[in-house]
């Protein structure tokens, strides 16, 4: 320990003292980085080679070489993980240009003289004079030019050769939604993938390290469309269709074919483009699971995410996130713009805290210009035209990137493999600590239209040396990857202003290890485990786990929560231990039973986005722990909210002292509760029982300390301590206020009294009416009641001024009737309007409305409500919205008729409104639509 903070102190050691800050931004965001939870070793960021290569590999080399570098390059990408396309191809009488530019993909066969589509039963994988093993020329000169760079390899297929194909073409079946791979074919297919990969080994010495068979099979996308000359006319990309069955079937006859050639390359799948049917794929499977060493899942929908990320730990299996591009913009192709920027950090920092992959990787950075201007697109980040000539040049054939060229390298520059991302809980950041175990990573985008104060805490690092920095890195419209001034760590944090529309990445430079008490689970504490308002408890017969609602006072809603490795991956298994019976928490069949057996079907895996709430994942069915109303069970994933709990600690550290007063000769009436104090802090009440001392005590003036005993809920005894003031009171100091004008103070429910010897105790007090009219001071007056049942006068001094406008939503407490896993209603009063705070987005049927309130600590004169809606792509705006509120009496009233919401920031003027304890915000979701938000402002009257 001693080497290593002598290390970290080497290591800050240049540090110069930094300027003084600039004011910090109203907007700020504290970003809490927490190593206690690690994702696995990072293997790295990579590309699909595919149609940008079967074109530009045969480019000029000055043009083929400089892409080279754009992507595999120190001052580049810095790729480091390829995935080669094995083509299908066509049939020889087949046009060549009717898919998109660069699509058009060779095949390894080799067709005898005269070959037409129609042929489809020539193929003999034995024959060798059947197979072309030079093909794919421009390619393969990709792969030599970057397997110094490339550390994993993945061979993929769109689609089978023609001939294994139902419908005779490799743009894909008449019906999209039909199984297009022959079944009669399947044998044949695997054993063409299984040869393509080795020959290619042999050809080119490098080693895959998985097969990917399929691509997107489960879609409407792959069709094909045949003109009235008899030539097809679409689809534009290889692609086949296949259900799960006929998906099982491929996976399965590939390993078989591997295994023929003693190949140790691993079987991935499904590659399926969005996470949710990712899902309903995967659950289709049996005998296939076992032949799959790696999940393979695209986000071109995001749905379902932590779905698949715990699909991934119950299969025990490695997950990549093996491709996604996107375009975000203003509807033209744009260069400068940081729409696009954003976006595509975006999705990457979402992948990642969602899906917690060991892989991230593109469709291809390098896309066509002329399409991408024609459409007004922004696909990829390096654009150059795919007709480029032997005879062009850099300047005939020029290349541009985007802004999303310079965001990527925000992640890919210093997120470098054997790297772990580790949890933390703002939604618009990541964090990586290094493969040394030295230093740390964050990426954090700012989408908003304002700069922002961006706190690092790093109180969860076990070391955070003396001299640690944080040095930020910065990509906004008016540079890329400018390095800022280093900040000094003061009390294990940082603050550093980041500008508008940025990316930003910040090093920092000196901590490393865990703290102790960082992880949520501690060795011999007791949790609650709750969701809605209830908590996880055994039923009546202990026989299984059932919800209820929550009562602190009831032992049967603890639980032991124990860690069975030493490690702080994210994939540690635990035991849920009842902390009455001793006895575990088990999945058996579709139920959460309670079982003494320390077998797997006890062991459980927690998942988390760092929002605070968890899935439990069970180690030996992959099923999650799910709640039904009062019913537990065991379920596949589905990032259903009832699918998520939030484990309390409960344990009882100490208790609060107590403070009592009484007057000479009354002996006091001491608090049958102590207040606990809990990891969290002091919550709630626990029974004492005091130790008085005799009468005595009580006749002159004076401090008595008096000792008891607490006992918590599970029997435990603690220490506890009433200080009582013995005394005679003989005044009051004042209290004060501040209102508004026609408005009412808060006055406080007690005063201050002070003895003639100098005691001070806490006494409730009546308060006279006041008229608060006017600006100026109004003194109110009032009586405070002593324990002896004499009174004493008080008075308030309150401050009138002219009424103000202050967001009453940063001290109410918010709840939302429905929420997407890895959002937060909580952070929809957090200050930051352009982010993506909230969501209601679930598979399949949408809600057609979701409700936001705010309960308000006391009663507020409301003016304004201000949503700040979250353009998602081309959803998350609502239809319409309606503000209600809730008045003194109980009852809900609308304070607006429905507004259409037609702007980001739809303001609604609330006049008149009466005095309100609450306001909710009803939206109602576009027809399918689903609803994002940024922010919501709930304005109210206050004293300046």
């Amino acid at each position: 320990m001693a080497r290593l903070l002598l290390v970290l102190v080497l290591l800050a050691a240049g540090l110069a003292t930094p300027a003084a800050a600039d004011p910090l931004p109203q907007n700020g965001v504290t970003v809490r980085v927490d190593p206690s939870y690690q994702q696995p070793e990072f293997e790295g960021w990579g590309t699909s080679l595919v149609w940008f290569a079967n074109i530009t590999g045969g480019y000029p080399e000055p043009i083929r070489r400089k892409l080279v570098d754009l992507l595999f390059g120190e001052d580049g990408l810095r790729l480091n993980i390829a995935r080669y396309n094995i083509g299908g191809g066509n049939a020889p009488d087949v046009r060549k240009d009717y898919m998109k530019k660069g699509a058009t993909m060779e095949g390894f066969w080799k067709a005898p003289p005269g070959t037409t589509r129609a042929d489809v039963d020539w193929w003999q994988p034995d024959n060798p004079d059947h197979w072309d093993f030079s093909a794919d020329a421009n390619q393969r000169w990709w792969v030599d030019q970057i397997k110094r760079e490339v550390t994993k390899w993945e061979a993929f297929s769109n689609s089978p050769p023609w001939f294994q194909t139902v419908s005779g073409y490799v743009s894909g079946g008449f019906d999209a939604n039909t199984d297009q791979i022959r079944r009669d074919r399947v044998e044949d297919f695997a054993t063409y993938l299984a040869r393509v990969t080795q020959e290619m080994e042999r050809a080119h010495g490098i080693k895959f390290d998985t097969l990917a068979p399929l691509n997107e099979p489960n879609t409407n996308y792959w069709g094909t469309q045949i003109g009235p000359d008899g030539q097809p006319t679409g689809g534009r990309q290889e692609g086949a269709h296949a259900g799960p069955e006929l998906q099982q079937e491929v996976l399965l006859a590939t390993r078989r074919a591997l295994d023929q050639l003693r190949s140790r390359v691993k079987v991935s799948a499904m590659d399926e483009t969005n996470p949710g049917t990712f899902v309903r794929n995967w659950n289709g499977y049996g005998p296939a699971r076992d032949v799959v060493d790696q999940l393979n899942v695209h986000t071109y929908g995001t749905g379902q995410r932590t779905s698949v990320r715990d699909i991934a730990k119950g299969a025990d299996e490695k997950l990549w996130m093996s491709e996604v591009e996107g375009t975000w913009g203003n509807g033209t192709t744009d260069y400068t713009s940081m729409e696009p920027g954003l976006g595509m950090a975006t999705r990457m920092l979402e992948d990642i805290r969602e899906l917690e992959p060991s892989a991230w990787v593109f469709w291809q950075p390098i896309e066509d210009t002329v399409p991408q201007a024609a459409a007004g697109k922004n696909w990829g980040s390096i654009h150059i035209p795919f007709d480029c000539t032997a005879d062009d040049t850099l300047e005939s054939c020029p290349i541009r990137t985007n802004t999303k060229f310079h965001t990527i390298r925000n992640f890919t520059h210093f997120v470098r493999p054997g790297d772990r991302f580790v949890k933390t809980d703002d939604p618009s950041s990541v964090a990586a600590v290094k493969r040394s175990g030295l230093d740390a990573t964050v990426v954090h985008v700012n989408s908003g239209n304002t700069g922002r104060a961006v706190t690092l805490d790093l109180s969860r690092f076990g070391l955070v040396s003396p001299l640690a920095k944080v040095t930020p890195v910065v990509t906004d419209a008016s540079g890329a990857l400018v390095r800022g001034k280093p900040v000094r760590v003061a009390g294990k944090s940082a603050t550093v202003t980041v500008p508008a529309k940025s990316v930003t990445t910040f090093l920092v430079d000196g901590v490393a290890g865990v703290s102790g008490d960082a992880a949520l689970v501690q060795p011999d504490h007791v949790y609650r485990i709750a969701t809605g308002g209830k908590s996880l408890q055994p039923s009546d017969d202990w026989a299984k786990a059932v919800l209820r609602t929550t009562d602190t006072t009831s032992a049967r809603q603890l639980w032991a929560v124990r860690k069975l490795g030493h490690g702080n991956g994210n994939r540690e298994r635990y035991e849920i231990v009842s902390a009455v019976t001793g006895t575990r928490l088990a999945a058996s069949g579709d139920a959460v039973v309670l079982q003494s057996a320390r077998d797997t079907a006890a062991q459980w895996i927690m998942s988390t986005t760092g929002d605070g709430s968890w899935t439990f994942v069970n180690a030996a069915t992959g099923t999650l722990i799910e709640a039904t109303g009062e019913t537990v069970s065991a379920k596949t994933p589905t990032s259903g909210a009832n699918q998520r709990w939030t484990p309390v600690d409960e344990t009882v550290q100490r208790t609060q002292d107590t403070a009592v007063f009484t007057v000479p000769k009354l002996r006091p009436v001491l608090p049958q509760t102590v207040t606990p104090v809990y990891p969290d802090g002091a919550r709630g009440a626990v029974p004492v029982v005091w130790n008085l001392p005799p009468d005595w005590r009580w006749q002159q003036p004076g401090t008595v300390r008096v000792h008891g005993t607490a006992t918590d809920v599970l029997g435990r005894k603690l220490p506890a301590l009433a200080v009582v003031t013995v005394d005679t009171i003989a005044t009051t100091l004042p209290a004060r206020a501040k209102t508004y004008v026609g408005g009412r103070p808060e006055l406080p429910a007690t005063v201050t009294g002070v003895g003639k010897r100098g005691g001070r105790a806490e006494l409730p007090v009546v308060w006279d009416a006041a008229e608060f009219d006017h600006v100026g001071t109004v003194t109110v007056t009032g009586r405070a009641q002593v324990v002896d049942g004499s009174t004493v006068a008080a008075t308030a001094v309150v401050q009138v001024t002219e009424p103000v406008e202050v967001n009453a939503a940063l001290d109410a407490a918010v709840a939302a009737t429905y929420t997407e896993s890895g959002y937060s209603a909580e952070r929809l009063r957090n200050g930051v309007t352009e982010e993506k705070a909230w969501s209601n987005w679930r598979s399949g049927t949408k809600n057609p409305a979701d409700t936001i309130t705010f309960s308000l600590p006391g009663t507020r004169d409301l003016t304004r409500v201000a949503v700040h809606s979250h353009r998602d792509g081309e959803g998350g705006i609502a239809q319409s919205l309606k503000v209600q509120v809730r008045t003194v009496e109980g009852t809900w009233v609308d304070a607006s008729g429905d507004v259409e919401v037609t702007a980001l920031r739809t303001e609604v003027v609330l006049n008149p409104s009466p005095p309100a304890t609450a306001v909710r915000v009803v939206l109602t979701a576009r027809p399918s639509g689903y609803l994002t938000l940024g922010e919501i402002e709930v304005l109210a009257k206050a004293p300046a």
